[in-house]
């Protein structure tokens, strides 16, 4: 089984978990870290995630993820939130971002331009909408997207 098909699974075993807790999933990593491997969730709710909420997720899931027996090295199981400026790299971490600032880079300039920032209107398999300015609207083709991130919006500014 490839590591997607897994992690799948694992996300399935775990989604009544997150459901009873009223979280989202935005991300999973499984991954070596030294000699310990680390299964890594980034979850979110509305109003924003807490301590208290990591920490009864871990707690349940973990019981979950040990009784399933889709997990046979020992592992770190470690649970938080996405952060204020978390890169966004899959689908449903952009499908989650719908709404907020993001920043893109792409690859090659558009309009003289490689960097573009906005409220991210829309996610398609061929392009991701951002709105700079009311009104001003960039399409920008995900082909040419090298990197995308959440912006730090703080007292109604964006922060860089």
């Amino acid at each position: 089984m490839d590591g997607e098909a897994w992690l799948s699974k694992v996300e399935a075993a775990v989604a009544p978990v997150l459901a009873s807790h009223g979280l989202g999933l935005v991300d999973v990593e499984w991954r070596r870290e030294g000699r310990r491997w680390v299964l890594r969730f980034f979850v979110d709710k509305s109003g924003g995630v807490s301590v208290g909420d990591c920490q009864a997720f871990s707690r349940e899931a973990g019981d979950v993820l040990d009784v399933s027996g889709l997990i046979e090295p020992s592992y770190d199981l470690e649970v938080s939130s996405p952060g204020l400026d978390r890169v966004l790299k899959k689908d449903r971490e952009l499908v989650w971002a719908l709404g907020r600032d993001v920043h893109c880079w792409v690859g090659e300039p558009m309009d003289g331009r490689t960097e573009f920032s906005g409220k991210l209107l829309e996610v398609s398999p061929g392009a991701l909408t951002l709105e700079e300015t009311v009104g001003t609207r960039h399409q920008i083709p995900r082909r040419l997207v090298t990197k995308a991130r959440l912006e730090v919006v703080a007292f109604g500014r964006v922060k860089r």
